[in-house]
C-alpha cells in the first residue's frame, strides 16, 4: 500500500462515521496551524501548507473538486503568506506579526471578491457537475478560504470573521459528504476562531505592545 492509499484508508469508526487517515491527520495539523495563527507565529504557514497537501489527497479521492481545489489554493496562499509574514515590516516585540483592522475600503474589497468569486466558481461547478457534488456550498468554501487566508497574510483581524463564515457551511457539508472528522474539527475550529479573534482584537487596542517598525 502506497502513502496515498494509506492516507485514504479508514482509520477507525466512531458513532457510525468512517474516519479516514487523511481526514484526521490533515485536520489535526490544520488545528495546530490555527493555534499558531492565533499566536501570530510564522510557523502557521508551513503547518497550513502540510495540512492542505494531506487534505487534498482526501478530497480528490472523493471527487470533491471544490474542496480539493481549495486545498491547492491553501498550499499556494500558504507559500505566499509565509513570504509575506517574513517580509512584514510591522513586527511585534516578540517577533510575530503585528495585527490591525482592515479599512472600510479593504472590507468592501474582501466582501465583493467573496461574493463575485462564489458566483463565478459556483456557476462553473453548476455548468460542469462532475467538478463538485455540492456546487454552491463547495464554491462558497473555496472562495471563503482564499479570502480568509489573504486577510490573514495581511494581518487583518477580519480573517477570523471570514473563517467563522466558512465554518457555518463547512460543518454540515463535511458531515454530508462522509468527512465526519472534518466536521467535528470544524466545530473545534469555531471555538479557536472566537478565542483567536478576541486575542487579535485586543492587540489592536494596545499598540504599545506591538513594537516599532522592524
Amino acid at each position: 500500500m502506497n502513502a496515498v492509499s494509506w492516507l485514504n484508508s479508514e482509520a477507525f469508526t466512531a458513532f457510525g462515521q468512517h474516519i479516514k487517515w487523511a481526514d484526521m491527520i490533515g485536520n489535526l495539523i490544520g488545528l495546530a496551524a490555527l493555534a499558531l495563527g492565533w499566536r501570530r507565529s510564522i510557523w502557521t504557514w508551513p503547518a497550513q501548507l502540510l495540512a492542505g497537501a494531506i487534505l487534498f489527497t482526501a478530497f480528490a479521492s472523493a471527487h470533491l473538486s471544490g474542496s480539493a481545489g481549495k486545498q491547492l489554493v491553501v498550499i499556494v496562499v500558504a507559500l505566499w503568506g509565509w513570504q509575506a509574514w517574513k517580509r512584514g515590516k510591522q513586527q511585534a516585540q516578540d517577533g510575530s506579526l503585528a495585527v490591525r483592522f482592515a479599512t472600510w475600503r479593504e472590507r468592501g474589497v474582501l466582501i465583493g471578491a467573496a461574493a463575485l468569486g462564489t458566483l463565478a466558481v459556483g456557476g462553473l461547478f453548476t455548468l460542469f457537475p462532475s467538478l463538485s457534488w455540492d456546487p454552491w456550498p463547495d464554491a462558497y468554501i473555496f472562495v471563503g478560504t482564499i479570502v480568509a487566508m489573504y486577510a490573514q497574510a495581511k494581518g487583518m483581524v477580519e480573517f477570523w470573521f471570514a473563517w467563522l463564515l466558512v465554518d457555518l457551511v463547512g460543518v454540515p457539508l463535511n458531515f454530508a459528504n462522509g468527512f465526519a472528522f472534518s466536521g467535528f474539527v470544524y466545530i473545534i475550529y469555531g471555538a479557536l476562531v472566537l478565542w483567536g479573534m478576541r486575542d487579535w482584537w485586543l492587540r489592536t487596542r494596545t499598540p504599545a505592545l506591538e513594537g516599532a517598525t522592524a
